[in-house]
């Protein structure tokens, strides 16, 4: 599994570039905060089965939020995030919701087996795997999407990469490291908490460090005025 740390690394990048102004050490915590939020479903495994990747990790509840965020800021007459932490809280909310969402849903997307998407209105994992390139003998090719077509029908038929649901799909974590079948199996429990466990995360965490202390000891140009 992708993990936290390496979750944490690519929303420094994300925030260093999107914070602007109100990048300081406050907003960075928000942004770490709600960064590592979707991992809380690891613990509801016990009590949900398939809840890793499902409960935390769904394009419905991020957008649920962006909706009340955009309500609020911008079709309220008055925003209660701008009335209590002004305009910098409103840039801060939104990059938190996009770190939370480029920086670790979309990134499990495409690892393992997926995302539980569209949980709680439908219960499917979805994997985004395939490639996307130009041959010069099959032309384009894409295969993230498999669209197929009856020769008797004409009908189209489109798979984005589903999988099971939360009745058949485990994803290990340090929680639970195996299908509850599996643990009851075994004598020894090895619980493993990743920090980078390829070297492309490894490099993603350190890049994101780099940008931080990069970020920290520039300083602003001198004023002309």
């Amino acid at each position: 599994m992708v993990s936290t740390v390496v979750h944490a690394g690519f929303a420094l990048l994300l925030a260093a570039g999107l914070l602007k102004g109100s990048y300081d050490r406050k907003a960075l915590a928000v942004v770490l905060l709600v960064v590592v939020l979707p991992e809380v479903d690891t613990v509801l495994g016990p009590l949900m089965p398939g809840a890793h990747r499902t409960v935390g990790h769904s394009f419905v509840l991020p957008a649920a939020a962006g909706i009340l965020l955009y309500y609020d800021t911008r079709l309220r007459d008055e925003s209660l995030l701008r009335e209590r932490f002004a305009d910098r809280g409103v840039r801060v909310a939104w990059v938190a919701l996009f770190v939370h969402v480029f920086a670790h849903v979309f990134l499990d997307w495409a690892h393992l087996d997926g995302v539980n998407a569209l949980w709680p209105l439908h219960d499917r994992f979805f994997r985004l795997e395939g490639e996307l390139l130009w041959s010069s003998t099959e032309g384009f090719v894409q295969t993230f999407v498999d669209v197929d077509l009856d020769p008797e029908t004409g009908e189209r038929t489109v798979d984005p990469g589903g999988g099971g649901t939360t009745e058949t799909v485990h994803v290990n974590n340090p929680v639970q490291p195996g299908s509850p079948d599996d643990l009851a199996d075994r004598e020894v429990i090895d619980r493993r908490f990743p920090i980078a466990n390829r070297g492309w995360r490894l490099y993603l965490v350190l890049v994101g460090v780099f940008t931080v202390v990069a970020r920290r000891l520039q300083r602003d140009p001198p004023s002309e005025d």
